[in-house]
């Protein structure tokens, strides 16, 4: 197995599912024993970085537009910079990029062919630019998305491979970009590295749990009105939100609004969840457009049964199982509907969350993606 770089334009830690694939994915293959390095805009410049970077943040307040194409082009110059000092010598190398950008990179820095670019299309939407959308920093229809969008066609069906998290992702990305269906690729999901021993007697911390950004997208609304149609319905069942982000304010008032917000507690980011998902019954998502989140493979590793939106790779995981049920997003009354049933039957939590935990052992844990994925890396 030849040596890994893995290329990202974000920094090498942070709070998204991204970041938690990029951490994953480097500790999986350095126990495997694989020589394996995060290249990122900060891996090259030194202190030239400083003035670059925060020329960015000078244009915000003035144009987002301008400030989100500086933010992408320098970014994807350093991480190129970066990666060209590495590949100067030849050696046969994976790239495994984590967007667009940064696979752009890597085929203007390698020398030769021996050097692959392996790029993993972690799309919320069909493009990058939807999530600048979504975070306001663009506008639909204007510049910034077209030249995203242009520069998506241009990159992706030049990679030597690609990953897809899901099935659904990758039939939207393919008909978005239908040209990237003559690369070799491969359908591997996110992988769960946390252990969740399997424990009895937990004591609950309260019943429903979520887990994300509190961004519009998200639609933490949903779960607010969810939750004041059950409590309308003589049940009144607590949820903990786990995430920050800039809808807190609005969250909070809204629940107060809807007379929910004694059951609702805002815990904030927390890194070790691992320690509290399995103290909640049931984990809920309300997201509009996901990729494959972590949050709610981690909430089946962990036991809980799981109701979320048919959205994105949330799809391929609905089941008639009951280990991921799907509720209609624009609906409350369903949504309560469900809740119920499933508070109300006597022994469904407990039951759905053994499948929960045994599809996640057999379908998401790092035993049975992590060989898929080193295998795929390594083929020739």
């Amino acid at each position: 197995m030849p040596r890994v770089l893995i290329a990202t334009i974000l920094p090498a830690e942070g709070k998204t599912g991204m970041h938690t694939h990029i951490q994953s994915v480097a500790r999986y293959l350095d126990l495997q024993g694989v020589p394996v390095e995060i290249i990122t805009p900060f891996s090259w410049g030194g202190l030239l970085r400083y003035p670059v970077f925060g020329v960015r943040y000078l244009l915000e307040p003035l144009n987002g537009t301008a400030a989100v194409l500086w933010y992408r082009h320098w970014h994807e110059v350093f991480v190129a910079k970066a990666l060209k000092s590495k590949l100067a010598d030849g050696q046969e190398t994976i790239i495994y990029a984590q967007d667009p950008l940064a696979a752009r990179a890597a085929l203007r820095s390698r020398l030769n062919h021996q050097q692959k670019v392996v790029l993993v299309l972690h799309f919320v939407g069909s493009s990058e630019a939807d999530e600048w959308i979504d975070n306001k920093r663009i506008t639909p229809g204007g510049i910034a998305p077209r030249r995203i969008s242009e520069q998506e066609r241009g990159i992706i069906p030049g990679v030597d491979r690609l990953i897809y998290l899901s099935p659904s992702r990758q039939s939207a990305i393919l008909s978005h970009i239908p040209e990237a269906a003559s690369v070799r690729s491969a359908v591997i999901p996110n992988f769960v590295m946390t252990e969740y021993p399997k424990q009895t007697g937990i004591e609950l911390m309260g019943d429903l749990v979520t887990v994300g950004r509190l961004e519009q997208y998200k639609n933490h609304r949903y779960l607010l009105r969810v939750l004041a149609k059950t409590k309308e319905r003589g049940r009144a069942l607590t949820l903990d939100i786990y995430g920050d982000g800039p809808c807190r304010d609005e969250l909070a008032k809204l629940a107060k609004t809807l007379d929910v917000d004694d059951l609702v507690r805002f815990r904030g980011f927390r890194d070790d969840l691992n320690t509290a998902l399995p103290c909640y019954a049931v984990y809920v998502h309300s997201a509009i457009k996901e990729g494959l989140p972590y949050a709610i493979l981690e909430a089946m590793a962990a036991g809980l049964p799981v109701i979320a939106g048919n959205v994105g790779g949330i799809a391929d995981l609905c089941a008639d199982d009951g280990t991921v049920r799907c509720w209609p997003l624009d609906d409350p009354n369903v949504g309560a509907t469900m809740l119920l049933d499933l508070f109300s039957a006597e022994g469904a939590i407990s039951q759905a969350g053994r499948a929960a935990r045994r599809r996640s052992e057999q379908e998401f844990h790092v035993d049975a993606v992590g060989p898929r994925l080193l295998e795929f890396l390594a083929g020739k």
